[in-house]
């Protein structure tokens, strides 16, 4: 036994014709968009990746997510054309080759560029031309012989974001829907604090993702610029088919 689900409000039927629905829209974005938005109000909770297990199991916990499962989830559904197939293709997103193993999860959101290349592209260089820096970083080491994800080796990577004083009008205007946004951190052996996806919708700009704040603590709608006002900057991944 591989799998551990909890499908909350779900069935598979439901969910098989959720995905036969968003298989036959033209673009990733707009597939992410329609799938993403029956995330809407879900709540929040960390760790349900975690618990009581001896050995690492395949979670699907649709009733309760957190940014990282929150966009996995969506993800593997664009992907995937029925439940069977989503199992599959969140086994590929998660893990590296598809492999269910601890040590080989995707635990930092540049994984997806480094693993799923055949799917996501970084465009963030693209966004606001000559305005991106690239930071080396040894993920996953905090510099001080600790490690943010214990029993994962560390991994030297070239992290590039757009700080978000470039974020403005005109890089907005670059943006896709469905665009995967990382929030760029500071902090010594980390790609991005959290995730998003960019959602474009009657002329407003959004970040569709799952709120850790107490007034929220569920997948809501933010607009995108006011949320980047305090932030370090971005790292944008873009789905292909």
């Amino acid at each position: 036994m591989d799998e551990r689900i909890h499908l909350g409000k779900w069935t598979e039927e439901e969910l098989t014709s959720l995905m036969e629905d968003a298989s036959a829209l033209a673009s990733p974005g707009e597939r992410i968009a329609f799938l993403s938005g029956f995330f809407l109000n879900t709540k929040y909770r960390e760790a349900t990746l975690e618990g009581d297990m001896t050995e690492e199991v395949c979670v699907i916990h649709l009733e309760e997510v957190d940014c990282v499962t929150f966009i996995e989830y969506v993800e593997a559904m664009r992907r995937a054309k029925s439940f069977k197939e989503f199992r599959q293709r969140l086994k590929e997103v998660r893990y590296r080759s598809g492999n269910v193993s601890y040590a080989e999860r995707n635990h930092f959101f540049t994984d997806w560029k480094a693993h799923n290349a055949d799917y996501i592209v970084d465009v963030t260089p693209y966004i606001h031309p000559g305005r991106s820096k690239e930071v080396s970083k040894r993920l996953n080491d905090k510099g001080d012989g600790t490690f943010f994800v214990p029993g994962v080796v560390s991994t030297l990577r070239e992290v590039t974001y757009l700080p978000s004083v470039y974020v403005d009008d005109e890089a907005v205007d670059k943006l896709e829907t469905g665009d995967y946004i990382g929030i760029y951190s500071k902090i010594e052996g980390l790609d991005v604090s959290h995730t998003g996806i960019f959602i474009r919708e009657e002329g407003r700009a959004l970040l569709r993702h799952a709120s850790s704040q107490k007034k929220y603590r569920k997948v809501i709608d933010e607009d995108f610029l006011e949320y980047l006002r305090a932030k370090a900057g971005i790292v944008v991944l873009r789905p292909r088919d």
